[in-house]
């Protein structure tokens, strides 16, 4: 594997660069002029690296079964921490146990860029680059360090809903549904209306982009600078049915807290518009509001298309990703 030939930025996916664009340096950067290649091999290419990955691993506090690594910004340089060293990023490698593993970095920078510049949700400042043979990682810009290194407050909803591996088992975070979500954040947030219309934005953009491990651990709550908490800033979002063959929803529970079914559902076993609907109305959403937050999900939108063949998937996994995206489109669109 060799480092790819760039011709869009690898943060924003804008057209005409071969690094990042100065817009994505500013992003996510800090405004220092970071390369797009890690001066040194993934960890499975090189003993001596793997070692330092490892003892890395054991200071990073956030779970999951993908390989994690915390990473600072030196200059204009990015590299491990060291012991007791608070990161201010999270890198991501190619994993080791999925199909089409090496598109997984690919895939979650094209569905966090999409969330962002085309259905305006908030995400984890992001983008991709390169290990120096040329194999793809995904970085990620903690939300929840400030500037002196200090931490604000992030609760997942696992926390909050009291789940745990101990007294609830392996699969902990993904019994749940989304309507006691929606009642959790009733619970704990002041502002709660705006954020439930921000949650239920995101539930129908993971149905829509095929993110069938939207589960407990990856929503969360961030604490302000007022010292209250609203939703944090969206993470882990990709499109999983390129690498497993999943469901629709990641909780068992799916978007309901009973036994409520669509008549899609009942037809044809698949989600659709009135389940949305359904949902909208649970989470307390007056009906003129859910038609204008589900209107840019329902319409085919060309930047869709446009951000998924300037990415970094290989020719295959675009088709399919564009084919899962219009076909859910569909879905929202049976009346």
């Amino acid at each position: 594997m060799s480092i790819p030939k760039i011709a869009y930025c690898p943060g924003t996916l804008a057209e005409g660069f071969t690094t990042y664009s100065q817009n994505c340096l500013n992003r996510v950067f800090e405004g220092r002029k970071v390369s797009h290649v890690l001066p040194y091999d993934p960890p499975a290419e090189s003993e001596e690296v793997a070692e330092k990955f490892q003892e890395n691993r054991k200071r990073i506090s956030i779970s999951g079964v993908q390989e994690k690594l915390s990473m600072v910004l030196e200059k204009n340089k990015l590299r491990l921490t060291e012991e007791g060293e608070q990161g201010t990023y999270i890198l991501k490698p190619i994993p080791r146990d999925l199909k089409k593993v090496d598109q997984i970095p690919a895939n979650e920078h094209l569905t966090m860029q999409i969330a962002r510049q085309v259905f305006g949700l908030h995400t984890a400042e992001n983008a991709l680059l390169f290990f120096s043979n040329g194999e793809p990682a995904y970085i990620t810009k903690r939300f929840d360090v400030k500037a002196d290194g200090t931490k604000l407050g992030l609760e997942d909803f696992a926390s909050l809903a009291g789940k745990t591996s101990e007294k609830d088992g392996d699969e902990y975070k993904y019994n749940y549904n989304y309507e006691e979500i929606g009642e959790l954040i009733k619970d704990y947030v002041p502002a709660y209306r705006i954020e439930l219309e921000k949650f239920f934005q995101l539930v129908v953009f993971n149905y829509l982009f095929s993110n069938g491990d939207a589960h407990l651990k990856n929503f969360s709550l961030l604490e302000t600078p007022n010292g209250d908490y609203t939703l944090s800033p969206s993470y882990d979002l990709i499109n999983t049915r390129i690498h497993v063959n999943d469901r629709d929803f990641a909780l068992e529970g799916g978007l309901f807290k009973d036994v409520f079914e669509s008549d899609e559902v009942k037809t044809n076993g698949r989600a659709g518009l009135h389940d949305f609907q359904e949902f909208g109305r649970r989470l307390g959403i007056m009906e003129s509001r859910m038609v204008r937050l589900l209107k840019p999900f329902r319409q085919r939108q060309d930047l869709v298309e446009a951000l998924i063949q300037r990415s970094f998937l290989n020719q295959e996994t675009k088709d399919f990703y564009l084919k899962e995206y219009l076909f859910r489109c569909g879905q929202l669109n049976k009346t």
